[in-house]
């Protein structure tokens, strides 16, 4: 069982948990590269390049929790709180709410 109680209770803790610049970099970047792959198989018509969004997404977010932030990614114990918790920063971050 989840030790919040809904996503805004969880929020805080996953920014908490990106408090490293750096670490939202890549997250940005792999976020980036995640929206890029879909349009590059809409646009195409070959599904198979969404084989790599994950790649893109987790890996550059992993990349940024072990080497920068010194943590083990939220996505390990709250993979659906996590996953949302990615597009709201992405969404601060562009809106100029999360610093990169």
């Amino acid at each position: 069982m989840s030790q919040f109680a809904s996503f805004r209770d969880f929020y805080p803790f996953y920014l908490n948990e990106h408090s490293n610049r750096q670490c939202r970099r890549m997250h940005f970047a792999g976020s980036t590269l995640v929206l890029a792959v879909i349009l590059l198989a809409i646009f195409t018509g070959n599904a198979r390049w969404l084989l790599l969004a994950p790649v893109a997404g987790y890996g550059f977010a992993w990349i940024g929790h072990f080497v920068f932030e010194k943590n083990r990614p939220a996505t390990f114990t709250h993979p659906l709180y996590s996953l949302v918790g990615d597009w709201v920063m992405y969404w601060q971050i562009l809106r100029g709410k999360v610093k990169i």
